[in-house]
């Protein structure tokens, strides 16, 4: 393997947390694409690995709290034992609709898109306050509508992530240093 492209794991990381260190880096990306700051309110549409890493990477990065949202319980149940990350099941409940009622209508400061379902990005812009920022994460399986009126109302800021770039030392240092506890996220060895 080009020596390039290897990395030490700092002692105290495992071999199974190092294998979440790719999916983090993904979620690092999407955190550093959305120029998030401290105190940044954001939703995470999707539950997946990937979009659990970036909720966490957003709370890494200052997020002072995050919503993620799924349609499948038994994800929505892991991501309620991380302090900070608030599931809402979007089978049962309008996301956007939740979102304004827990902000008093304001809205959140970034909306990270991680599911690539069409009916997601359909509804991306609704949840976002003005201003804010929506980070393209998840890919999906054909061309979708873009609500360009919706994303000039808000005057929002579109941001895409397809992997990331340099960032597998940072993710080894936040596992590393227990800032981010992937441990949960293991479902196999």
């Amino acid at each position: 393997h080009p020596a390039a492209f290897t990395y030490k794991m700092p002692e105290t990381v495992t071999f199974g947390e190092g294998a979440m260190v790719e999916p983090l880096a993904v979620g690092l990306q999407a955190a550093n694409k959305a120029r998030i700051r401290p105190g940044d309110v954001a939703l995470v549409l999707g539950a997946g690995p990937i979009g659990m890493l970036t909720a966490l990477a957003a709370l890494a990065g200052g997020g002072s709290r995050v919503f993620i949202s799924d349609v499948f319980d038994p994800k929505l149940a892991l991501a309620a034992h991380y302090p900070g990350l608030i599931p809402v099941n979007a089978r049962e409940q309008n996301v956007t609709d939740f979102i304004l009622k827990a902000t008093d209508g304001w809205g959140v400061d970034i909306v990270f898109e991680a599911s690539g379902s069409e009916q997601a990005l359909r509804g991306v812009f609704g949840p976002l306050c003005p201003g804010g920022c929506v980070v393209l994460i998840g890919m999906p399986g054909a061309p979708v509508p873009f609500d360009v009126v919706a994303a000039q109302a808000k005057e929002a800021r579109v941001e895409s992530v397809f992997r990331y770039a340099h960032i597998f030392p940072r993710a080894l240092a936040l596992i590393g240093a227990g800032k981010i506890d992937v441990k949960p996220l293991i479902t196999d060895r």
